[in-house]
């Protein structure tokens, strides 16, 4: 892609109508009434694209005020669940420190094991 025949494209499809010296005119009228009928029809599309651009403009930044208002709530999310997470990470440290805690744990890791031999056998 020529980003120079884009920027010609898009400035074209902006000004069409409009050339370098101004606006072309039909020989039926005189001069100064084909200058202003010409002008006001030139203000006229320009005052469409006018309110089109902030029309679109309104609209990208509702999009990224959108946006932002996500990923604060994500990063609100991602916050919390990092404390929870923590949280459990010291839990399960505290249980693996304490030697009763271990042989209730094997008791435990033992049982699930057992229940599911005889599940697996049963089936």
């Amino acid at each position: 892609m020529n980003p120079r025949r884009d920027l010609r494209g898009n400035r074209a499809a902006l000004f069409d109508g409009i050339e370098e010296g101004g606006i072309r005119a039909s020989s039926s009228y005189s001069s100064h009434e084909i200058d202003e009928h010409d002008n006001e029809r030139a203000m006229e599309g320009l005052q469409d694209r006018v309110i089109l651009l902030k029309r679109l403009s309104g609209d990208i930044h509702e999009e990224v005020d959108s946006h932002n208002r996500m990923l604060d709530r994500m990063g609100n999310d991602m916050d919390s669940s990092r404390g929870v997470l923590s949280g459990t990470m010291d839990r399960f440290k505290m249980v693996f420190e304490t030697k009763s805690s271990r042989r209730m744990f094997t008791l435990v890791a033992s049982f699930v094991v057992v229940f599911l031999v005889i599940y697996y056998l049963t089936r």
